[in-house]
């Protein structure tokens, strides 16, 4: 089967860096599903998997961890899918990646597409979808669907434009009916984040506390931090309110100083969407859930998805382009290839 792979862990500018390659097609195992893979997105986890280091691969690693496809078979205890459905995922860190024209992904992280999206809008979904409903309503505590009780409770999400920021936005406003306040620093991404749902746009590069206050809010009832834990940190302490959360997607480079949140009774979580796969936890299967209810509410019109540019086909040139792009910081949305 043809896939991009790496055996070198190289600048993205370097040619080698991502190469195609032939592999052979996996074998489903018990709860697996070999899925024909249509389309693939990109997000930054890819990039740090492949950011250069001394490392080198006996052989070939397929990275990639956002795709869209049809079932082309089952394992034997297979039972929440059956060969042809069209299905989207993100899959597990620890297997090999969407990046090749088959995949093997445990049925219990996998839903059904949304009906109303091609392959391609429904491969910009999965990862994302997954880290902003964890991040919203597992690790912050938000009450999904009651929008009566949130209807005075805002979120400051740091990171609105990005792909986690786009799904965030749209949940937290549209389903659990937050006020939201976004970041943004260029023009286009504030008016893709107003466009999303935000109902204030700041700028995180500025005073970001001196600029949500400006915005009418002293405090935050929670905060979810997408871009740079370290830098927003200390303003995230500082805007969240008395008995509110702060939840962060991005790894930190230096210890992190929780000590301002004792007095407020404020908590701190750290959210990971392959947690639950990499450690096979007992409640697999609520990625599974969840992804069929985005699904229902893409089809209902509820949320929309956010891909904005699609590359094809899948190649190693193409994805090295979208890897440079997002390590670029430059990026709105999800960039998506589509066809082996």
């Amino acid at each position: 089967m043809k896939a991009v792979a790496l055996t070198r862990y190289l600048p993205i500018s370097d040619p080698q860096s991502l190469v195609d390659v032939e592999l052979p097609t996996p074998v489903p195992g018990a709860r697996d599903l070999l899925v024909k893979v249509e389309a693939i997105a990109v997000n930054p986890v890819d990039t740090k998997v492949r950011a250069p280091k001394e490392k080198v691969e006996a052989s070939p690693r397929v990275l990639g961890w956002d795709a869209a496809g049809v079932v082309e078979q089952v394992g034997a205890e297979v039972t929440l899918f059956k060969r042809g459905d069209r299905v989207y995922y993100a899959g597990d860190i620890t297997r090999p990646g969407s990046n090749s024209a088959f995949q093997l992904v445990d049925e219990r992280i996998v839903g059904h597409a949304p009906k109303s999206l091609s392959f391609a809008e429904a491969a910009a979904l999965p990862l994302t979808a997954i880290t902003a409903w964890e991040a919203l309503f597992d690790r912050l505590r938000v009450a999904a669907f009651n929008t009566a009780s949130n209807a005075q409770r805002s979120i400051l999400l740091i990171g609105g434009a990005g792909g986690v920021g786009s799904i965030a936005i749209q949940l937290a406003a549209k389903v659990a009916g937050l006020k939201v306040i976004a970041t943004a620093s260029r023009p286009e991404s504030a008016r893709w984040c107003k466009e999303l749902g935000a109902e204030v746009v700041v700028n995180h590069f500025g005073n970001l506390v001196e600029e949500v206050r400006a915005a009418g809010f002293k405090h935050v009832d929670y905060v979810l931090i997408m871009n740079s834990t370290d830098t927003h940190m200390p303003a995230a302490a500082e805007l969240v309110a008395p008995q509110g959360g702060i939840c962060t997607i991005v790894e930190n480079a230096k210890p992190l100083d929780v000590v301002p949140l004792k007095n407020k009774s404020a908590f701190f979580a750290w959210e990971f969407m392959f947690t639950r796969a990499m450690f096979t936890t007992p409640d697999m299967i609520e990625q599974h859930k969840l992804l069929t209810e985005v699904a229902r509410l893409v089809d209902a019109g509820v949320i929309r998805t956010t891909v904005a540019e699609v590359l094809k086909p899948v190649n190693a040139a193409n994805l090295r382009a979208a890897h440079a792009k997002l390590e670029a910081g430059r990026a709105i949305g999800k960039i998506v290839l589509e066809g082996f």
